[in-house]
């Protein structure tokens, strides 16, 4: 984890080589780019050039187009064709899987091609195979002389390449040695590297995408330690979360995965996979990468290096969840809470209590709590004169807090000056403590005996907030600081935003919050919209949903079902959008469920690891439907595959009436 120290603590890009694709420079400290694919059919060549005007009006600087036979690769040249007859320039992908000799045909007629290691020569059939060295030697030398051709004709025809490893695709060769893991996917993509060295080609970018943040964040990483300690150098690094989705859930998982990368320092493009038409990706990695535009500017002199790196990260990956012991039921081995922010409410209600999954019946003079219901609310000034759901607490600004007779479910929220006045009342049960994280005008002097005073009080909650431009690194940083000191009280992280569009202010909720959440840092989070209109009051409903959205997508809090699904392409077999909506339709109940919907076998079995179930087309109206990776059921007739696969969750016991579900 060396290799990240001083991004750990301020922003700062990881250099890697440069790449040319056409005119487009990739790498080496040059702009984040942003790029998109198409989900025609590639053979419709109108509708393939109408949709890349599109993408590329939209602000992609790199459109991909799928090839998976040799029609489609040899049907490039007439898109491209047209495309430069209309004006565009925008850099063309080839997407290649199961083909190499599409391949090599759209190599000598696009920038750039991207072939999947896990699936170019091997093939996957979910067997685990025993190598020998000798073995593994030998299918090592059958890819080199399968891939070596590519590699020739990309030099000849300043082609460029993506070598894209996939956690759901990787080979069973790979599998049987590494497993199903980061390392097998790194490994996967070094063997390709290699041999590309071997010919003296260096015009590569890589990848290392999943459907699961943190595996694809783990994959980086470690292949960044690789190419460092092996290679000397790192190439570009292309972004992305295979079947992110659509809509909150997509965006939201996507800008965690992308961003805690980006956070890093690390990437150099990016793509946003939505299950949406194309066009709609890009105003998604805009918002992305607008965050890094000016981050090297900033001046973050007051956040200290950090001494000891392994405290805070054990190992490479990330693969630790901070210890700290429990408030009540924050910290320890309780999952993160939510705080939902109503200080800006004047006054609050029963009915209030909805946005936040809590609804009231008058009649029964009950409360039904959803799967999405905030844990505490920071009331502000506000008094609350009705009674409590069970489950709800709630948080008062310290002199508000005094004036409150019934202090049962109400507890102080104090700054540091506050809490280092021994006059103070407190409570026996829980006390909320605001800590700047080196902030302009943060000061050490007071620290020693702050943090003296907080280590051994099992009441304290610290609540980290930064106004610095890169927050993630002065909290983060902060976090090493509580770690050097041996410090394990439970943290809830705050995260503001007064960004001009809720669509950019989701982006910003799910990278500073989601980047330390996948490292394994924070106990819960408080969300807090501050519009540049004082007036204007938050969308709270949304605030929550994208709240338990973050901790759902860094798997830390399950609170819904999740649904794995990828975006579109000339390969698709039915209409993804209008299924992945029905599929949604009947069993979002279903907590803690994930349901893959593949348009096809090449984004199926394989892309779909990380699933319970899967939806994948096998043929024009066709569906294949699966059991983790096994095939249960065939060629089911689309218009009767939706039902069957509820049928199939109730065959393994994973179907819950909507109703009683509502009811738990």
């Amino acid at each position: 984890m060396e290799l990240f120290a001083e991004s750990l603590t301020q922003y700062k890009r990881l250099k890697t080589l440069e790449v040319k694709v056409g005119d487009l420079l990739i790498g080496n400290y040059h702009p984040i780019r942003i790029q998109t694919m198409t989900t025609t059919d590639t053979m419709n060549t109108e509708a393939t050039v109408a949709q890349s005007i599109r993408c590329i009006e939209a602000g992609a600087e790199l459109v991909r187009i799928t090839a998976p036979s040799k029609k489609e690769a040899e049907n490039l040249l007439n898109i491209k064709n047209e495309l430069r007859k209309r004006g565009y320039t925008t850099p063309l992908v080839a997407d290649i899987h199961f083909t190499p000799n599409a391949a090599e045909i759209a190599a000598r007629i696009v920038e750039k091609v991207r072939v999947n290691p896990g699936n170019y020569v091997d093939k996957k059939k979910f067997e685990l195979i025993e190598y020998s060295d000798a073995d593994y030697v030998e299918e090592i030398e059958r890819i080199r002389e399968r891939f070596t051709p590519l590699i020739k004709i990309c030099k000849e025809y300043g082609t460029a390449m993506r070598i894209g490893t996939n956690h759901g695709s990787l080979s069973d060769r790979i599998m049987s040695r590494y497993g199903d893991t980061p390392i097998g996917m790194v490994e996967s993509a070094m063997e390709f590297l290699r041999i590309a060295e071997s010919e003296n080609y260096y015009n590569i970018v890589l990848s290392m995408k999943s459907s699961n943040p943190k595996v694809m964040v783990q994959a980086y990483r470690l292949l960044i330690e690789n190419m460092q300690s092996e290679l000397g150098h790192c190439y570009p690094l292309h972004l992305g979360v295979t079947e992110a989705g659509d809509g909150e859930d997509g965006r939201i998982k996507s800008a965690i995965g992308i961003g805690t990368l980006l956070e890093d320092g690390i990437g150099d493009t990016i793509r946003v996979s939505l299950t949406e038409d194309s066009e709609f990706e890009i105003p998604v990695c805009k918002n992305i990468v607008k965050r890094y535009i000016h981050n090297n500017e900033e001046n973050t002199s007051n956040v200290p290096a950090i001494k000891n790196i392994s405290t805070l990260f054990p190992d490479i990956t990330g693969m630790h969840v901070r210890d700290s012991f429990p408030v009540q039921n924050i910290g320890g081995k309780n999952v993160p809470v939510v705080v939902a922010d109503f200080h800006k409410k004047d006054g609050i209600t029963t009915n209030d209590l909805k946005d936040i999954g809590y609804q009231y019946n008058a009649v029964t003079d009950k409360w039904n709590i959803g799967d999405m219901a905030a844990d505490y609310i920071f009331c502000g000034d506000n008094q609350i004169d009705f009674a409590l759901p069970g489950t709800l607490k709630l948080l008062y600004s310290y002199d508000s807090w005094k004036q409150i007779l019934d202090k049962s479910k109400c507890f102080p929220l104090f700054d540091e000056k506050q809490f280092l006045n021994d006059l103070v009342e407190r409570s026996s049960y829980i006390n909320f403590v605001m800590l700047d994280c080196y902030s302009q005008g943060y000061t050490n002097s007071d620290k020693e005996n702050f943090f003296e005073k907080i280590k051994n009080d099992h009441t304290v909650v610290l609540c980290l907030s930064s106004e610095n431009r890169n927050a993630v690194q002065s909290i983060r940083r902060m976090f090493g600081e509580l770690s050097e000191r041996n410090i394990k009280n439970p943290v809830i992280v705050i995260c503001d935003s007064n960004k001009d569009s809720m669509d950019e202010s989701l982006i910003h909720f799910a990278i500073e919050t989601g980047a330390l959440l996948i490292d394994g840092l924070g106990n819960g989070i408080c969300l807090g919209d501050h519009y540049a209109d004082k007036n204007k009051i938050p969308d709270y409903k949304l605030m929550n949903s994208i709240a338990f959205g973050i901790l759902q997508a860094t798997r830390t809090r399950i609170s819904k079902t999740e649904f794995i699904s990828c975006p579109s392409c000339g390969r698709t077999l039915f209409d993804l959008q209008e299924t992945t909506a029905k599929v949604r339709a009947v069993t979002h109940h279903l907590k803690g469920l994930k349901i893959a919907i593949m348009g096809c076998i090449v984004n199926g079995p394989g892309e779909m690891a990380d699933a319970d179930f899967g939806y994948v087309g096998s043929g024009p109206g066709k569906i294949t439907l699966y059991k983790g990776k096994e095939v249960i059921k065939r060629n089911v007739p689309e218009s009767i595959a939706v039902e069957e696969l509820v049928n199939l969750l109730k065959e393994n016991n994973a179907w819950v009436e909507p109703e009683l579900a509502l009811v738990n």
